[in-house]
């Protein structure tokens, strides 16, 4: 009887590898050997070498996927698999899983093949699904990603646009800060020559024109302190 894995090896990897098997076309692991985690379960495609297709694979954009949630119809129709394709499928899926459970394999093929072969569907033309309808999901997965991929790099570029900003937003806050500090200390002198000549003339002298004048303002008294 042909191993499995080899078997698998025939088809591009079509078949998802489970935790604890080796990827079509590898060998077992030998005594003393692990596997990283990352090898522990490979993606179709990726697990022998097989060509990932390209997201041209959909007419326009697939649908998206909110919250993680994915609309398999929807992407499989983007995919170009009918829905007579899908529903034939899913019958074959339905007679699988409606098998006595413990049924030997060969047993369970056999009934199977029968019964397609009974509704007229061709098992060429199912096979032929399940393998498209996991081509259709690892382009959708690659286009997904692209997509991330492209949200995160022009995240990231906003994100420095931003924080540039925001360094020129401090620095411009900073030297305004410094300027009026200099200004300040500035008037403040300016302001001691002119009261060493208004001194010279007298507090109550000074007082008088204050109040007398309709150019200026009798400053107000200063706040009571509170002790």
């Amino acid at each position: 009887m042909t191993d499995k894995r080899s078997w698998g090896s025939t088809v591009l990897g079509w078949f998802v590898v489970r935790e604890g098997e080796a990827a079509p076309g590898e060998g077992s692991l030998g005594e003393g050997e692990e596997r990283s985690p990352g090898e522990a379960a490979a993606s179709p495609g990726a697990a022998c070498g097989a060509t990932v297709p390209g997201t041209s694979l959909f007419e326009g954009d697939a649908p998206p996927a909110p919250g993680g949630n994915v609309d398999f119809e929807g992407v499989f129709e983007a995919g170009g698999i009918a829905t007579s394709e899908r529903d034939l499928f899913a019958k074959a899926a339905g007679l699988l899983s409606n098998l006595p459970q413990g049924t030997d394999p060969a047993t369970r093929k056999t009934i199977v093949e029968a019964s397609l072969k009974a509704f007229g569907i061709p098992i060429d033309q199912i096979i032929e699904t399940g393998a498209l309808s996991i081509q259709t999901l690892e382009a959708y997965l690659q286009q997904q990603a692209d997509k991330t991929k492209s949200v995160a790099e022009e995240s990231q570029q906003l994100i420095a646009d931003y924080e540039a900003k925001i360094r020129d937003v401090k620095a411009l806050l900073d030297r305004r800060i410094a300027e009026q500090g200099a200004v300040q200390a500035s008037c403040n002198g300016k302001k001691l020559e002119i009261q060493k000549v208004l001194e010279f003339f007298g507090q109550e002298a000074v007082a008088k024109v204050v109040r007398a004048s309709p150019k200026l303002v009798e400053p107000a008294a200063p706040p009571e302190r509170k002790d």
